[in-house]
């Protein structure tokens, strides 16, 4: 499973958090493998199963 870097990003902008939306724009990969992440996604507090775009290939 993976998940597409807008969603992280549109989560965080939602929640009123831009900065760290900005950060993880920058940072990030324009898919994100929950598994590999799972700590960063841990810390800005998301769920991985509410953001999942698509399966891996």
């Amino acid at each position: 499973m993976r998940i597409a870097r807008n969603r992280i990003v549109d989560a965080l902008r939602e929640r009123g958090q831009p900065a760290r939306a900005a950060w993880v724009e920058r940072e990030l990969p324009e898919w994100v493998d929950p598994d590999k992440h799972s700590g960063l996604l841990a810390t800005l507090r998301l769920d991985p199963a509410a953001l999942v775009d698509a399966p891996s290939p």
